[in-house]
């Protein structure tokens, strides 16, 4: 169970990972050298995995977000592999997840366009075959976040 200061620190992280540590320290009423003491246990513990830099899509020329489900009629720890290396070599595939139920993966692809999608969608079937590949472009982004809901740590 986390102290209560971790949690405000955690929750202060994640809604502005480039807040000096000065800020953050005063925030949480702590002094720096503290506050930085709790951030690297934090790190040490593993519940901080990583800092990162998160960019504006549309500045970055990718708009496009594009959710593909995907379906196959192989289960084998080899294919599994091969699907994670293939999946791990496109840097567009931004999010891949192994689902239960009639869909076995979800991916989240991030593009400046469908032409874009499409060449990124060739270069995923050269490399495997699937029972079925559905595309879905999202419209509109209503929600995106990174953090995480830290009551539960």
């Amino acid at each position: 169970m986390l102290e209560p200061r971790d949690r405000k620190i955690l929750d202060i992280l994640q809604e502005d990972a480039a807040i000096p540590i000065s800020e953050l320290a005063e925030r949480c009423a702590l002094s720096v050298s503290a506050c930085w003491r709790r951030i690297r246990r934090l790190e040490e513990d593993g519940l901080i995995a990583k800092r990162v830099a998160l960019l504006d899509r549309r500045k970055a020329k990718v708009p496009t977000t594009v959710f593909v489900s995907v379906r196959t009629s192989r289960h084998s720890m080899e294919w599994l592999e091969k699907f994670r290396q293939a999946i791990a070599d496109i840097p567009e595939i931004v999010e891949a997840y192994r689902l239960t139920g009639d869909i076995d993966y979800l991916l989240r692809i991030t593009v400046p366009d469908v032409e874009t999608y499409d060449a990124v969608y060739k270069q995923l079937i050269s490399r495997l075959d699937f029972t079925d590949i559905s595309s879905f472009i999202s419209m509109e982004e209503l929600k995106f976040t990174t953090a995480i809901p830290t009551k539960y740590a």
